[in-house]
Order: structure tokens, then C-alpha cells, then sequence
């Protein structure tokens, strides 16, 4: 890409997001838990440093799919035929969706107890 305006590569970029969206059931998945976790936010009326942790998160889950996509997408079309050393390559990339999304489980409960808690404290008898 080097040589390329600015905006050739910022097209290039929203290409590879609408590629992805297209193709990656999970990319969508991710999307409609990024709704539930702006809903929650939302709801709880949370401070900015919860919001700044989500969409980091978030922005990690997205941008490892997003990559574990990638590399896929060139191991099948380099070596369409199975070899070892593909499959381990694809499941490294797919480890890393993985830790992304263990990580992202984490946040999320430390999120429930410090703020999802204290709200059904209040509304509960």
C-alpha cells in the first residue's frame, strides 16, 4: 500500500471490514454482543472509564477475529490442500480469538459485579 493516498488506504480498510462482515458469521456475533454491552453501559449509566474499557476490549475481540480471519483467508488460498502446518498456524490464530474473548469474559464480569450489582441491590427487597 505504500504510495497510496490516505483515503485509498481508509477504502481499502472499510473493503476488508465489509469483506469480513460478509463472510464471518462470528464478526456479526461480535456485533450484536457490542449492542448488549452498549445497552448494559447505557442502562447502569456507567462512568467513562467503564466505557473506555469496553470499547478496548472490544476493539481487541474485533481487531483478533479480524486478524484470525486474515491469516485463514491466506493459508486456504496459499495451501488450499490440508497440511500440518497450516492447521496449526489456523488454530494459533484461532487461540488468539480465544484469549480475546476469555479476556473480554473477564471485563465483562468484573463489570457486572462493580456495576450491575449494586443496581440489583437497590431494586431488589
Amino acid at each position: 500500500m505504500k504510495g497510496h493516498r490516505f483515503t485509498d488506504r481508509l477504502g481499502f480498510a472499510w473493503a476488508g471490514l465489509r469483506t469480513a462482515w460478509h463472510t464471518e458469521k462470528s464478526l456479526r456475533t461480535h456485533a450484536m454482543a457490542t449492542a448488549g454491552v452498549t445497552a448494559a453501559l447505557l442502562t447502569t449509566r456507567a462512568p467513562p472509564l467503564w466505557w473506555a474499557v469496553m470499547a478496548v476490549t472490544i476493539a481487541l475481540v474485533v481487531c483478533a477475529e479480524l486478524l484470525n480471519t486474515a491469516i485463514e483467508a491466506l493459508a486456504d488460498h496459499l495451501h488450499p490442500q490440508r497440511h500440518d502446518a497450516i492447521k496449526r498456524t489456523k488454530d494459533v490464530a484461532a487461540g488468539a480469538v480465544l484469549v480475546s474473548s476469555l479476556g473480554a469474559l473477564a471485563v465483562g464480569l468484573a463489570f457486572f459485579v462493580d456495576q450491575v450489582c449494586p443496581l440489583l441491590q437497590r431494586w431488589l427487597p
